[in-house]
């Protein structure tokens, strides 16, 4: 029984695009991280909040999730910067997420028809959260 092997395509072609957006979406995750951290810390959060509080800022800085903290004017934090930032983590975490179960789905699949649907039905999850995710961030 001989084994044939796919050769992948030269040039730019989706699944290229999606590896490289994968490897940098995650270096974006780390950065925002960084900065949602290190800004938390600079408002005020070294004195006002626990490591475990602070982390959840870190990822989800809106002050009506942040429980058991003496968080002292939500104008400070409750501000375009933080909902901008809200949306660019949920952007990247969302789209990383719906590529990684893609590409994972896509191993079982082979290439049929199958793939096409599936491909349409991750993009629409993928439209449905990410405005299910800006509506979170502006309506809290």
């Amino acid at each position: 029984m001989t084994h044939t092997r796919i050769i992948p395509r030269r040039g730019f072609n989706l699944d290229y695009l999606m590896w490289l957006f994968t490897r940098l979406s995650a270096l974006g995750l780390v950065f925002l991280t960084l900065v949602g951290f290190i800004s938390a810390l600079a408002m005020g959060a070294r004195t006002q909040m626990d490591l475990s509080t602070l982390m959840r800022w870190t990822f989800f800085p809106n002050f009506f999730h942040v429980a058991n903290s003496e968080i002292p004017d939500e104008l400070l934090w409750a501000n375009a910067y933080w909902q901008a930032f809200q949306i660019g983590i949920l952007i990247l975490a969302g789209t990383h997420g719906i590529n990684g179960l893609r590409m994972v789905l896509e191993d079982y699949t082979g290439i049929s028809f199958r793939r096409i649907l599936l491909r349409f039905a991750f993009f629409l999850l993928w439209v449905g959260m990410i405005f299910a995710a800006i509506y979170l961030v502006l309506a809290a």
